[in-house]
């Protein structure tokens, strides 16, 4: 049985078809090799099934993070990747999913655009190896994406990296390994940029982010509907239909975007005001947090319920 601390590695990853049968062999050999890291428990293998899924999975669980970051960041593991290089085509993807109990902040990323020299793209590749096991290390990682360039398409090679919180995304950003990798790499790029992605709606709770981070997403999400159905409920009622669309003979297309800018308007000041409210809900402290995020969910819930009962009952 898996343990409910227990961490899992998600790898998905694009195979040349010529290679599909290495692939495996290699895939097999691996699996070997995990199985004798400390901490670790199972490994399955999820083949290709086109069209719903074109590349293949591979699921290893670890009793815990520190196992599984140990794994990522190992020698053996290292010499693995490299060995299959020459059978894999685009992008890395490498993913480390938490026991979901665990998982009460909002992640936050980082893209990270790098436009090689001509001719360099090998000396880049075997460093962006070197720095996934040094960030597989870091504190917070939740994941990581690497995207090649595309010659006419996509010049730069770009790296998604996901983190739990952006203290911890910071202190890799800013760590001494780190700036010292990318010193290492500029003999052979040109440009470089970094650029920190939060969740969408961060802006509108001022709740701030600590080092347990801000907000978990389903939280604002919840928050923004609350008010977004009443205010497009009341707009279209009110203003949309016998104004827009019948006063103004407005294209339906036309009216409905109005609309839209309205609703987000009267939510850029509303739902920082309703998100101070319900603090104690969005950010709980304490060891009754769990408690706080059921009974502050079903609040969100039996408005939902009333909002529904009284616009039918009145309109």
């Amino acid at each position: 049985m898996i343990d409910s601390g227990s961490v899992t590695i998600v790898t998905q990853t694009c195979v040349r078809p010529e290679r599909a049968d290495e692939f495996g062999r290699w895939q097999a050999e691996t699996s070997a090799v995990v199985s004798r890291f400390p901490g670790f428990i199972e490994q399955q293998l999820l083949l290709p099934n086109p069209p719903l899924q074109v590349d293949w999975v591979i699921l290893q669980t670890f009793a815990r993070i520190e196992d599984a970051q140990r794994w990522l960041a190992s020698t053996e593991r290292q010499k693995r990747i490299e060995e299959a290089a020459p059978m894999l085509v685009g992008r890395d993807d490498v993913h480390i999913v938490r026991d979901r109990e665990r998982r009460r902040t909002g992640s936050v990323s980082a893209v990270i655009s790098t436009r090689v020299k001509p001719g360099r793209e090998a000396e880049y590749r075997a460093w962006e190896r070197r720095i996934a096991a040094a960030q597989s290390k870091a504190r917070g990682l939740e994941g990581y994406r690497f995207e090649p360039a595309i010659p006419g398409v996509q010049d730069d090679c770009v790296a998604f990296l996901r983190f739990d919180s952006e203290a911890n995304l910071n202190a890799w950003l800013d760590s001494a390994e780190r700036k010292k990798l990318v010193e290492e790499a500029q003999p052979f790029t040109e440009e470089f940029h970094a650029r920190i992605v939060r969740t969408g709606f961060d802006h509108w709770f001022g709740t701030g982010r600590s080092a347990e981070g801000g907000p978990a997403p389903w939280k604002m999400n919840m928050i923004v509907l609350l008010l977004l159905y009443p205010i497009v409920f009341l707009f279209g009622f009110y203003v949309q239909t016998p104004y827009l669309s019948k006063a103004l003979n407005l294209p339906f297309p036309v009216a409905l975007f109005t609309g839209n800018v309205a609703s987000t308007i009267l939510l850029a000041f509303l739902v920082p005001v309703l998100a101070n409210r319900m603090g104690w809900w969005l950010t709980p402290q304490g060891p009754n947090a769990r408690h706080v995020d059921i009974l502050g969910a079903a609040l969100i819930v039996v408005l939902y319920a009333a909002l529904v009962t009284v616009f039918t009952t009145l309109f």
